[in-house]
């Protein structure tokens, strides 16, 4: 217990999968969390949760691709609770078309909920944690940032990017003395509501079942099993692991 006694965090995505159990824990562990999420009602009843368990939290409405959002959840941070030590850029989406049938439209609108908004949180938070101290960021991207796919065009152009963003605010942020770290963290296949897309007409369970079989520990990550990794960046245990990533995939990289 107490592994962020008296931090801050804001983790975008917070109402289920990864961001609602990272959320969750960050308090467990006496982290004050600002939780934001495009659904306000799935986030308000994280918030609830963890205030009834003892944590403390606060739930906001935020589309992660509005700039002038962004600054006014900071501000939450900032207002309510004195600074920002942790940040999750968890939030995104999930999309499943080969090249040659993506449009334009779904395109853009991939790169700005998985990329465009880990530009503008890192952007505008590094100035209210710097401010607080310093801390840490925690990029979620992904193992199809790693390794392509020829389904997943946009989504591994995105998580790909992350990655590598991670690193240049990590120096950045090494270079100018902010004590702010940078980190991506990238899960394989997790049983989370992004894979009810990828399911489409098909049954679920036949889904995760088939996904599992090419994961060598033959079984989908849990959400807390990303949380953990999650937290272990956030907190001082950390300390000197900055610019790098975090595979969290039950072996499937490494094949």
């Amino acid at each position: 217990m107490g592994r962020v006694e008296g931090k801050v965090a804001l983790v975008t995505g917070a109402a289920s999968g990864i961001g609602a159990a990272t959320a969750t824990l960050l308090a467990s562990e006496g982290a004050s969390v600002v939780c934001t999420d495009i659904d306000l009602p799935g986030v308000e009843a994280v918030v609830e949760a963890i205030t009834t368990q003892g944590g403390i939290a606060t739930a906001a409405h935020q589309d992660v691709t509005d700039e002038d959002r962004w600054r006014q959840v900071l501000e939450i941070a900032g207002g309510g609770y004195g600074g920002l030590n942790i940040l999750v850029n968890n939030a995104g989406i999930g999309h499943l078309q080969a090249i040659t049938e993506v449009s334009l439209e779904d395109w853009r609108h991939v790169q700005a909920v998985d990329v465009e908004s880990v530009f503008l949180g890192c952007k505008h938070a590094i100035g209210l944690m710097e401010a607080s101290g310093g801390g840490s960021i925690v990029n979620v991207s992904s193992v199809a940032g790693i390794i392509a796919s020829p389904d997943l065009p946009a989504y591994t152009a995105a998580k790909a990017a992350v990655r590598h963003l991670s690193k240049t605010v990590a120096l950045h942020c090494a270079r100018a003395g902010t004590g702010i770290r940078c980190n991506s963290v990238h899960p394989g296949w997790t049983d989370t509501p992004i894979l009810d897309g990828m399911a489409g007409d098909h049954d679920r369970e036949v889904l995760l079942a088939k996904l599992a079989r090419g994961v060598p520990l033959r079984r989908l990550g849990r959400p807390i099993d990303i949380a953990w990794g999650i937290l272990y960046l956030a907190c001082d245990e950390s300390a000197f692991v900055t610019g790098t990533e975090l595979v969290i995939d039950g072996g499937m990289t490494a094949t």
